[in-house]
């Protein structure tokens, strides 16, 4: 049986060359793609989210279908609330693995939030959830 992981290529990111756009899945944050996607042939990704100032989020309750979601927050604070664990304040330095499918939702963030969010698949579903 062939890995899917073997069929990998190297690449790197240098932040003062790398572009943010707000073309993403919550339009209150911009997105910097870091090139995992392409390197893994989809199989990973990874980008880095950044608040956009003044914008606040609805609080949308939602799921993900994928295989691995970890964040880790750079700069800044972000609250998020999850199904069975509660509101968690994660700021600079938090990491947090969101299993699969759980319910979440960003409840709150600071204007000058950042994190870096690694992700299995690369695309994925996202769902609208009720509140638990």
């Amino acid at each position: 049986m062939t890995s899917p992981f073997k069929n990998q290529s190297f690449t790197i990111a240098h932040a003062d060359s790398g572009t943010f756009k707000g073309a993403g899945l919550r339009p209150f944050f911009e997105y910097r793609d870091l090139g995992i996607k392409d390197a893994t042939n989809g199989t990973h990704g990874a980008h880095v989210i950044r608040a956009v100032p003044g914008m606040e989020s609805p609080g949308t309750w939602h799921s993900h279908t994928l295989d691995f979601q970890m964040v880790y927050v750079t700069r800044g604070w972000v609250v998020f609330e999850y199904e069975g664990e509660g509101e968690h304040l994660l700021r600079e330095g938090s990491c947090v693995l969101q299993p699969p499918g759980i319910k979440h939702r960003e409840v709150r963030h600071s204007d000058d939030m950042e994190l870096i969010e690694i992700i299995s698949p690369a695309d994925f579903p996202t769902h609208d959830e009720v509140a638990p």
